[in-house]
């Protein structure tokens, strides 16, 4: 890095606090205008924030750690063009140095979207099939690839909101899975 006057470093704390902040200004906003506060559903809802906490970290700050430390995003306003966009789907997918690597990037891309599968109907009757739950999956996806083109050091990649999609997916039958064994239960004793 040049050390540009343009460049803004971005903690992994700050970013998680500005994420507090936005998801407690929508949630007294809702408070306001409902009049009440359903504790049951906050609770429940906190599955969601640690859910989008955890993709925020590993999404936008690299992986590897210096000195223990979880690296800043970098945002630098000079290097934001060329945007870094890959838009043809499975070129580049397998394309890595070393197979964990590919392994990290695929499995990893899947696996950070399963608890969204999982949590989307748990958090909304109306997300109870399958294409909607996959939708909005997609929907999270798409704006977090969006997001990324303001950070140079990051690449918006179809082949990750393929994933994404993928992983929200394997999510909703595994909680559709959990559901019927759970429905089974009672019925057995």
């Amino acid at each position: 890095m040049d050390g540009n006057i343009q460049d803004v470093r971005i903690p992994f704390l700050y970013a998680l606090l500005l994420f507090t902040a936005i998801w407690l200004i929508c949630r007294l906003c809702i408070w306001i205008r409902h009049r009440t506060i359903e504790w049951r559903r906050e609770v429940i809802l906190l599955l969601m924030y640690f859910n989008l906490a955890v993709i925020i970290r590993f999404v936008f700050f690299p992986l590897e750690r210096i000195n223990g430390k979880i690296q800043p995003l970098i945002f630098s306003a000079s290097n934001i063009l060329p945007f870094k966009i890959i838009l043809i789907p499975f070129v580049g997918m397998f394309d890595y140095l070393t197979k964990r690597n590919m392994l990290v990037n695929v499995i990893g891309n899947i696996a950070m979207f399963i608890p969204t599968g999982i949590i989307l109907p748990i958090i909304s009757r109306k997300l109870n099939r399958f294409g909607k739950v996959v939708a909005v999956g997609a929907l999270i996806s798409l704006c977090i690839e969006v997001l990324q083109l303001l950070f140079s050091e990051r690449t918006t990649d179809i082949n990750d909101l393929i994933l994404n999609t993928i992983g929200t997916a394997v999510g909703f039958c595994i909680f559709l899975l959990i559901k019927k064994i759970i429905k089974r239960e009672p019925a057995q004793k």
